[in-house]
């Protein structure tokens, strides 16, 4: 069994930082991809930002710039680090991982959400 735990969500003033993290654990071997989605009230969950388990990554325009998605496998943990954050940013955040057990299966995993809310 996999989990993620995600931390770090909060409400913060426009203009303001935070650092979500998504932590992995369990019979876990490797994991792949990791991303980080969010989900606003109303919408459809989106893709902010992805890292590969070599370290590339891909961000999603309105977020370039001002997001930094890192990792540490050997921590088996992701993070956001989302500065310059507007209202427009307010979501709910999703950790996701593709995750190798040590009995090989592959698995989609996400995390339970943290929410973000960016408001004066």
């Amino acid at each position: 069994q996999v989990q993620l735990v995600e931390s770090g969500g909060s409400l913060v003033q426009p203009g303001g930082s935070l650092r979500l993290s998504c932590a992995a654990s369990g019979i876990i071997f490797s994991i792949n991809g990791m991303g980080w989605y969010r989900q606003a009230p109303g919408k459809q969950r989106e893709l902010v930002a992805e890292v590969t388990s070599e370290g590339s990554t891909n961000y999603a325009d309105s977020v370039k710039g001002r997001f930094t998605i890192s990792r540490d496998n050997a921590k088996n943990t992701m993070y956001l680090r989302m500065n310059s954050l507007k209202p427009e940013d307010t979501a709910v955040y999703y950790c996701n991982a593709a995750v190798i057990s040590l009995g090989g299966h592959t698995g989609d995993y996400w995390g339970q959400g943290t929410q973000v809310t960016v408001s004066s």
